[in-house]
């Protein structure tokens, strides 16, 4: 199969858009989404909300799982490959998955995503352009504007067309964090360094661009943390200054 979704061109490779460093957005939780195949999960502690980021397969796909802490339910975010450690990353966050939602159709991201059902009985949740390319029946198609809730947490869905139609991130804020930090997992329309790979046919650089600008960075602040299908965490802020060039570079 051919990928479109993981060309060095999805995530530019520029030593200035590491993950932040404290001081830079860093958490004082010790969480810095470095992780690696094979490694364990990095952990972040919300007052409300748990965040476990794991990468899996020879492409370092990213999956997060989210866990409920009033409820103990649990959301997936891409069953990208390697069902039994993805399994494994449910049952360290408690008992049961309630839903998988899938980014985008992109094959990388849904290796695990049948076998992960299968075991769970999670329903799937996928953006509404995407949902009939993936390799699961979809129980609920969502897209701008529209949440997705599991236990006592409610995610906002973001629609970013052009790496592929469907794309979708996710946007969470707790409510009893003091900070008003928001969570925003992007798949892969959005890494440190630049927007997602539009070089493929069907792809779109100029609806990415636009999309990334006008409903992530002109909606949330520059304190928003960003997790990706790929690589390490960013912030909007440390991103913020470089629109502009992406824009001119043309990817």
């Amino acid at each position: 199969m051919t990928d479109h979704g993981s060309t060095p061109e999805h995530a530019p490779d520029d030593a200035s858009h590491d993950a932040p460093r404290d001081g830079e957005g860093a958490g004082v939780d010790g969480y810095t989404g470095a992780v690696k195949p094979g490694g364990p999960a990095d952990v972040r502690e919300l007052p409300r909300l748990t965040i476990r980021k794991l990468a899996v397969s020879e492409m370092s796909n990213n999956a997060y799982l989210l866990t409920c802490r009033t409820t103990g339910s649990q959301l997936l975010i891409d069953a990208a490959d390697d069902a039994p450690t993805l399994l494994g990353l449910v049952r360290s966050g408690g008992e049961g998955l309630d839903a998988v939602v899938t980014t985008h159709q992109h094959w990388d991201h849904v290796r695990a995503l049948a076998d992960v059902v299968a075991a769970t009985g999670a329903r799937t949740i996928a953006g509404t352009d995407d949902a009939a390319a993936l390799p699961v029946t979809v129980d609920e198609t969502v897209g701008q504007g529209d949440t997705v809730g599991f236990g006592d947490v409610t995610l906002s869905v973001v629609h970013l067309r052009g790496h592929t139609p469907g794309s979708i991130a996710l946007a969470y804020r707790d409510p009893d964090d003091a900070g008003g930090r928001t969570h925003l997992f992007t798949g892969d329309s959005l890494f440190p360094g630049g927007i997602g790979n539009t070089k493929q046919p069907g792809q779109s650089f100029g609806s990415l661009i636009e999309d990334v600008t006008t409903r992530v960075f002109d909606v949330y602040d520059d304190d928003t943390w960003f997790y990706p299908g790929h690589g390490d965490d960013s912030t909007l802020g440390v991103e913020r200054p470089h629109l502009q060039e992406w824009r001119a570079r043309g990817w």
